[in-house]
């Protein structure tokens, strides 16, 4: 069984940044592909990017050269760096963690997911 933890929302303004922190506990997830998802009203769960255990990433299109994911597996920890954040990234964004192989863009491919956090951009 793995706990997942997210830290670092909140609320910025347009063109900000946050930088999101998803502890793991209960097992290392070194080996494990871990992803972020967010989830904004009224809308169904989606895909930000997942990263490897080999650190190999992948971003949704919305997302891509303005958000960065990494690990530290020393840590046991995923991290997402959001920058020239704007209204339409308002969210709860969700950590998660797949067992197997692959960086799937669906949440059905992961096994265990964290109580999500809120990100909140304002215009």
């Amino acid at each position: 069984q793995v706990q997942l933890v997210e830290s670092g929302g909140g609320l910025v303004q347009a063109g900000g940044s946050l930088r999101l922190s998803c502890a793991a506990s209960g097992r290392t997830v070194s080996n494990y592909v871990m992803g972020w998802f967010r989830q904004a009203p009224g809308k169904e769960r989606e895909f930000v990017a997942g990263i490897s255990w080999s650190s190999v990433t992948i971003y949704a299109d919305s997302v891509k050269g303005r958000f960065i994911i990494s690990r530290d597996n020393a840590k046991n920890t995923v991290y997402l760096e959001m920058n020239s954040l704007n209204p339409e990234d308002t969210a709860v964004y969700y950590c998660a963690v797949r067992r197997s192989a692959g960086v799937p863009a669906i949440a059905a491919g992961y096994s265990y997911w964290g109580q999500g956090i809120q990100v909140t951009v304002s215009s």
